[in-house]
């Protein structure tokens, strides 16, 4: 990971298709730190601009992100009201990066993001239009403009998948169709679900493995035993998911399978009611349920 210290003045341009409202240079922001570390900021005294406005103080080296991606960051987020700028939000705070799907984010944040490359810190002065609206979380005034410093970890596309070696399998009647870089298809046998827990790794990744505690970036498919669609799935919704492991983000049985796997497996697994969702989760599954996943693991941070 390349680290530098930033110790410069951010003057924030207008982000690709917008305009500054006035047509002079955006106000600056002082920020220091290096990247993935939370930044000092210091605001200039003064109103926040009008428009969106978006600059980039580190330029990154990875994929470009695109309008459709998971993006995981690390964030600071602040009101900028002008007065007393409060923190709003930092990742620095919760002990893990955070997830954008950038389809389901705040206007400004998803504009603010795209073209950027991983490993880009990107610095954005959102306005209220662009920013929560009408609707601002308690004790956010609704017309709040917000001020976020974002360094991009990593972007995942829609199709993304697992990149390691290996290929179909299958686990107690489940089969499993698709080798890397594949979405994978699913089968599940019409036979009585087998007792107990299960779990296969198909295709092993190479990169580090998953700690708990961790926020794991996912592509899943999850079934109900003996039907034929899925509850749930990620690569059908065209975007991936990132969560919290080991702290009762997941169900039990995806601690117990993921903990430990490499990152870029695939990962084939039968959970019994008690290491799913043993009080149930209507009206898709009941408490009685088995349940079988395969999990493509893409990242963790």
């Amino acid at each position: 990971m390349r680290v530098r210290v930033l110790l410069t003045v951010l003057f924030l341009v207008p982000a690709a298709g917008c305009t500054a409202g006035d047509g002079e240079a955006a106000q600056s922001v002082r920020a220091e730190s290096s990247f993935g570390a939370k930044p000092t900021i210091t605001f200039p005294e003064g109103e926040p601009p009008a428009d969106l406005q978006v600059g980039e103080q580190m330029t990154g080296t990875g994929a470009v992100v695109e309008a459709e991606d998971l993006v995981v960051a690390h964030y600071t987020a602040h009101v900028w009201d002008g007065a007393d700028n409060p923190l709003l939000a930092s990742s620095f705070n919760q002990g893990a990066p955070a997830s954008f799907p950038l389809g389901q984010s705040l206007t400004g944040v998803s504009k603010a993001l795209q073209g950027h490359r991983v490993g880009s810190r990107v610095v954005a002065a959102i306005p209220p239009e662009e920013g929560f609206g009408p609707n601002p979380p308690d004790g956010m005034a609704a017309d709040s403009a917000l001020f976020y410093v974002i360094d991009v970890l990593g972007a995942f596309p829609p199709e993304a998948a697992a990149t390691g070696a290996g290929g179909p399998g299958t686990l107690a009647g489940i089969e499993v169709e698709g080798g890397p870089g594949e979405r994978p298809v699913l089968t599940l046998p019409r036979t009585a679900p087998p007792g107990g827990f299960r779990s296969k790794v198909l295709i092993r990744g190479k990169g580090a493995r998953v700690r708990a505690g961790q926020l794991v970036v996912t592509q899943y498919e999850g079934r109900v035993w003996g039907a034929d669609a899925s509850f749930e799935s990620t690569w059908q919704a065209r975007q991936p998911r990132a969560f919290r492991i080991g702290n009762g983000g997941v169900v039990k049985g995806w601690e117990r399978a993921l903990v430990g796997v490499p990152v870029g497996s695939r990962v084939v697994m039968i959970l019994p009611p008690d290491l799913g969702y043993d009080k149930g989760l209507p009206p898709l599954i009941k408490p009685s349920d088995t349940l079988a996943f395969v999990v493509d693991v893409l990242a963790a941070y």
